[in-house]
């Protein structure tokens, strides 16, 4: 019986059935519908791309936080002893310059001072004096308080921070009770006023390992407004829990800083609220002259969208205030 003669494959592609085609072939072959399936998705992914590029160029960066990160709100080298957990009043003092002394007797001394050349008047420097002094008073009548002082390390010249400088000039001037006083601490990377509200409540979670209660805020009168009407309205803090105390330079006619507050401070934050666009970015990119970055993302971590928050045309312009949950929110 004579067996079937083998079929050749040296024949012409289209000479053998798919059936007579050996399976290696027929699986490398390359079928149209493959070459339009990856026509399309070559297409998707480009339109993809363009609009990821587009939405990321069209809003200020943003810090990116994993909550994997973060760590347990006590940390192992913190420790909160009863009287830290019993404190619900945060006393803040916003740093307006550094003091270089340590001496008492020269606190008032111009060239103890790193100071712009505007503050170059001896009632502004008494005015920073009795800015702790007063902050100093209210904390003591209140046992429930922490005193902060905030303000960081602004400028070239100096290797401290104005919050550190602010209290190392009261126990100089023997303010505080003692060298151990626990009740007074610094917020050392705040760049600008609405910095030193949002990190001086990051601060006393960080130091007391719980949120405060009220606040209080003790500076410039002249800057009441700006304190009172946009940076406590920006973090939704309640406004009946909230006290600023106005101490302005004796002596010193006042026209010209409530000028430049409206022009400089005002009007720019009722324009830019969280203070993250143009002429205020580079207001606290001048003062970051050491490059620093806070712990907040951290030790506050419930605070971690206000901190990104940098509202855009997205969000509804500028003026957007953070639509996101805060700690403060049982508060009336």
């Amino acid at each position: 019986m004579m067996l079937p003669a083998p079929v050749s494959y040296h024949t012409k592609r289209g000479s053998i059935s798919r059936s007579q085609r050996p399976l290696r072939e027929v699986l490398l072959t390359r079928a149209r519908i493959t070459n339009l399936g990856l026509c399309l998705l070559a297409g998707v992914a480009a339109v993809s791309l363009l609009l990821n590029l587009g939405h990321y160029f069209s809003r200020p960066p943003a810090f990116v936080v994993s909550s994997a990160l973060l760590p347990a709100p006590h940390l192992s080298t913190v420790g909160y002893d009863s009287q830290l957990q019993a404190l619900d009043h945060l006393v803040m003092v916003p740093g307006h310059a550094i003091w270089k002394g340590t001496a008492p007797g020269r606190i008032l001394d111009e060239q103890n001072w790193l100071l712009e050349p505007y503050q170059a008047t001896r009632g502004r420097i008494e005015a920073f004096y009795n800015h702790v002094a007063r902050g100093v008073e209210i904390a003591l009548g209140d046992e429930h308080a922490l005193l902060v002082f905030s303000g960081g390390q602004t400028k070239k010249a100096s290797t401290t921070t104005e919050a550190e400088s602010y209290l190392r000039l009261a126990h100089a001037a023997r303010l505080l009770p003692d060298a151990h006083f626990a009740r007074a601490t610094t917020e050392d990377a705040a760049l600008d006023s609405y910095q030193n509200l949002l990190f001086a409540l990051a601060r006393f979670r960080e130091y007391t390992g719980r949120w405060p209660a009220r606040v209080t805020v003790v500076g410039y009168e002249f800057k009441r407004r700006r304190y009172t009407e946009l940076h406590r309205a920006a973090l939704r803090w309640p406004e009946a829990r909230f006290t600023y105390v106005g101490v302005d330079p004796e002596g010193e006619d006042m026209t010209a800083a409530r000028n430049g507050e409206r022009e400089n401070g005002f009007l720019p934050y009722a324009q830019d609220v969280y203070g993250c666009h143009d002429f205020l970015l580079a207001k606290r990119r001048s003062r970051n002259v050491a490059k620093r970055f806070h712990s907040y993302f951290s030790s506050a971590p419930e605070l971690a969208g206000l901190l990104n928050w940098c509202p855009g045309p997205h969000d509804g312009g500028q003026t957007a205030l953070y639509p996101g949950p805060l700690p403060w929110d049982h508060l009336h």
